[in-house]
């Protein structure tokens, strides 16, 4: 017999890249991945594909199948397939979308609910708990190096997040209503390629930014966040002097390449003509609140 379930997750930007510290916030954006699982009693393994991209690593998303049916299931395999609104390897979390939206389709698959309160009397698990499922598989999987906690419970909840990645915790959840910029080169930066060492270096600066978003200071978190991030991964900080003057605040997202600017619309449609003369792509959106869902 087979089960079916299927899911979307948002995609996010940073605040605060965890590289540094373990500690790391991000906001989720209007761009989703969407995910299809289905569950069969007599496979002995799970299946992944990407569609799009033929040749992509799959072993993410397949292990966060594994690890619900592990969990919640009676054993068997499947298949999985995603699509993605989200680059991938852009700085912009595709991973944990990835990952959140096929934990929650493969809990959709088996008929177990998933809810901001564990407490309710119809839910198994909790969306914070959904999100440590992907965090884990990503792990597992070696695309990530911190565990991308901030990442997964942005995208996972919806609006802003600061996390503890070392123990998996939320120090802070926020609903955030900004327009969004992005600019997204053309060239590719994997997470787990990232120069950790070097980004070690600017932990003092990391550390004032978490406080500046622990006091809500999101914007100006965001900035220094680029500024030092740019330093350490050696990214050109242009961008981020170009839309200063306009934003609430600039960063470069993740590891790169991609670049998030948020404010009042007006004022990014400004940034955004100056970023159309790079190489790549550059798209408006909104903040996301809702996060992951069923669907």
């Amino acid at each position: 017999m087979t089960e079916i379930g299927r899911a979307t997750a948002p995609a996010a930007g940073t605040v605060l890249n965890a590289l540094a510290t373990g500690v790391g916030s991000a906001f989720a954006i209007d761009a989703h991945t969407t995910a299809t699982v289905e569950l069969d009693a007599d496979s002995e393994s799970v299946d992944g594909e990407i569609a799009g991209a033929p040749d992509a690593d799959t072993r993410l998303v397949e292990r966060c199948v594994e690890l619900v049916v592990e969990r919640f299931g009676d054993g068997g395999g499947g298949r999985v397939r995603t699509e993605s609104e989200v680059p991938m390897a852009a700085g912009l979390k595709s991973s944990s979308a990835a990952a959140n939206a096929t934990v929650l389709a493969a809990l959709d698959a088996l008929g177990v609910d998933a809810s901001d309160d564990a407490g309710d009397r119809d839910a198994t698990v909790d969306r914070e708990d959904a999100a440590r499922i992907g965090v884990r598989a990503a792990r597992e999987a070696g695309v990530t190096v911190t565990g991308a906690f901030d990442d997964a419970s942005a995208s996972m909840l919806g609006g802003l997040t600061v996390t503890d990645n070392e123990r998996d915790e939320v120090l802070k959840r926020d609903a955030v209503e900004w327009d969004v910029l992005v600019w997204t080169p053309d060239e590719r930066a994997f997470s787990a390629d990232a120069d950790v060492a070097n980004c070690k270096r600017v932990a003092p600066m990391a550390d004032l930014v978490a406080d500046l978003a622990m006091d809500g200071e999101y914007g100006r978190a965001m900035t220094v966040n680029g500024l030092a991030f740019c330093a350490a991964l050696d990214f050109p900080a242009h961008p981020l002097v170009t839309a200063m003057p306009r934003a609430e605040g600039v960063s470069l997202s993740g590891t790169g390449p991609s670049f998030v600017a948020v404010g009042d619309r007006e004022e990014l449609d400004s940034v955004r003509d100056i970023w159309n003369t790079y190489e790549g792509t550059t798209w408006l959106t909104r903040t996301q609140q809702t996060g992951a869902r069923r669907i």
